[in-house]
């Protein structure tokens, strides 16, 4: 019997707090993202197989996740993408039942998404989403 909830992880988001110097510091490394995305909150790029690296601003974060958005070190979390608003709701009581913690309750984001967060036992954050 399967007992997955059949995410599938679609992204790595890291928390920074000067996009101008982790873009810089990405592009370094030779990841690829949009010329000009220095003032933007959030920027994305694709990596090989599909998956994406997205960089956010820490005031962005803090936005959506009051009190939550992680500082210092360890500031990466995973995202996985699931096919319905419906899937997110389920995934996330699903997790939460099975004793883990919710991070963010499943909402509706600004952004487009159905959004939750939650986290893995060491409290690392793992977001769960679908597109609207």
């Amino acid at each position: 019997m399967d007992t997955s909830i059949g995410a599938e992880l679609d992204m790595i988001g890291i928390v920074v707090t000067d996009m101008t110097r982790s873009l810089a510091f990405y592009r370094l490394l030779g990841l690829d993202f949009p010329e000009g995305s220095d003032t933007e909150t959030h920027v994305e790029t694709t990596l090989r197989g599909g998956l994406r690296l997205a960089l956010d601003l820490q005031s962005a974060v803090e936005g959506f996740h009051p009190g939550v958005a992680p500082v210092g070190n360890g500031r990466v979390a995973l995202a996985f993408r699931l096919p319905s608003a419906a899937a997110v709701d389920e995934a996330w009581g699903r997790v939460t039942a099975a004793g883990h913690t919710s991070v963010l309750d499943p909402f509706d984001a600004p952004w487009g998404q159905r959004y939750a967060t939650v986290a893995d036992p060491d409290g690392s954050s793992l977001d769960l989403f679908a597109w609207a």
